[in-house]
């Protein structure tokens, strides 16, 4: 039947291996755009259901529309209405969850920054595929897990496949920053914000005050709250702190460059 041949891969198992939760996640992000969300998110749902229990609920129903908002309550954990990757990771009962591990990897996004810096050695915003294994290895030693080769190797060509669409061999850092949970992930934080390039410029200039090219913490810190206020952002002391944290991170020693700034606020939003 139509219907069967359609059937979204893996949701019936048991237990799924980093490639086939894979799997489930580019059938139901139709779009590709890294969340689950609208149409996308009532058929993952509803197939979830069925494959669970047995029996679907259509969308027009009631009782769907309940077991939704419940469904939603429990793992959209920053509310804003779709499934992203981590959370996805919560619910799916994936072998060795590679998602679910990096909470254990990183324990903050302003260290999965510094990793990023050390392989991101030309500050372009990406690291090429062949260092990624180098990436993923040194994120787990940080963590003093100890995986074997077959199992990193698993997970790099894992990463790339859901990554590297376009198969030029690169990874982007706010694609990348995905894997991070929700809370930790602040580049999210800025999605809405689309700089081009000649107002990434201006601004940097304006905050750059002695035209040296870099800016230092404290004029980061003013320049993350003023993009804040004026783009109306809901964002408290410790946030701005954090934020602050995580894009220094990118630093040469404390200087805070226009390209590594640039990953953050233009270059990935134009991509």
């Amino acid at each position: 039947m139509a219907t069967q041949a359609q059937q979204p891969p893996h949701l019936h198992l048991a237990e799924l291996t980093a490639a086939q939760f894979i799997d489930i996640w580019k059938h139901f992000d139709a779009d590709g755009n890294g969340y689950i969300e609208g149409k996308e998110l009532e058929n993952f749902f509803r197939e979830l259901e069925s494959t669970r229990r047995g029996a679907g609920v259509e969308p027009s129903h009631a009782a769907f529309t309940e077991k939704m908002r419940e469904f939603m309550a429990k793992f959209d954990k920053n509310a804003d209405g779709r499934i992203e990757m981590s959370e996805l990771a919560q619910l799916l009962p994936t072998e060795e969850n590679f998602l679910l591990c990096f909470r254990e990897f990183v324990g903050s996004s302003a260290e999965f920054m510094a990793a990023w810096r050390r392989y991101d050695s030309d500050r372009s915003g990406y690291i090429e595929s062949n260092e990624l294994k180098g990436f993923l290895s040194d994120l787990l030693k940080k963590a003093n897990r100890n995986y074997d080769d077959k199992k990193l190797n698993e997970y790099t060509k894992t990463i790339l496949r859901m990554f590297d669409l376009n198969g030029d061999g690169k990874l982007g850092l706010s694609e990348m920053a995905r894997l991070l949970p929700v809370q930790e992930n602040f580049l999210l934080k800025f999605e809405g914000i689309r700089l081009t390039v000649k107002e990434f410029d201006s601004l940097f200039t304006y905050y750059d005050k002695d035209g040296n090219g870099y800016i230092d913490e404290q004029e980061l810190d003013a320049l993350l709250k003023d993009l804040c206020d004026k783009n109306k952002m809901d964002v408290n002391l410790k946030g701005l702190v954090d934020y602050k944290k995580s894009i220094m991170a990118l630093s040469d020693g404390g200087k805070l460059y226009r390209t590594e700034l640039e990953i953050v606020l233009c270059r990935d939003s134009t991509l």
